[in-house]
């Protein structure tokens, strides 16, 4: 259930500020998955980024995975809903498939590279690692999680 504060204020919002973000976990043939080493904090993600205001969330992640990356890709479903719950993101998950493009860098990735699922989770934190191998089930209904930016949030 969501909680709205009364506007008591100009200055005070009514209603709690999101963004919304897009991810696409690209998987290939092989079963390799690609991924950015970010070039601003040097972690290992997923290629995604912010939503913009007027663009489908389809759209979203196929820009953000060839502007990062290069590839260009077919969207196949949502796999997961992440709220980052100190930063207020919440972060939709596609997985994709190649459809064309090759391997570059951006201002945005110091590396990409096609990782196994095993290399995934040595190398992400565990709330980007996660978004992979829930990409990575086969069928079901996309997975809901909330995290602090760290660590996932128990009980969900």
């Amino acid at each position: 259930m969501l909680m709205y504060m009364s506007n008591t204020s100009p200055k005070t919002p009514s209603t709690p500020l999101h963004s919304v973000s897009v991810a696409g976990v690209v998987v290939r043939e092989d079963g390799r998955v690609l991924t950015i080493r970010r070039a601003d904090n040097g972690t290992w993600e997923p290629p995604g980024g912010v939503l913009e205001l007027a663009e489908a969330p389809e759209d979203g992640v196929r820009r953000e995975v060839y502007e990062e990356t290069g590839i260009k890709v077919q969207v196949d479903r949502l796999t997961g809903v992440y709220k980052n719950t100190s930063r207020g993101i919440v972060a939709l998950v596609f997985r994709c498939r190649v459809e064309g493009g090759h391997e570059r860098l951006s201002d945005e990735s110091a590396a990409v590279e096609w990782l196994t699922p095993d290399e995934v989770t040595s190398r992400m934190a565990e709330v980007y690692a996660v978004r992979v191998t829930d990409a990575l089930l086969l069928g079901g209904a996309p997975r809901v999680r909330a995290h602090d930016g760290r660590k996932l949030a128990q009980n969900l």
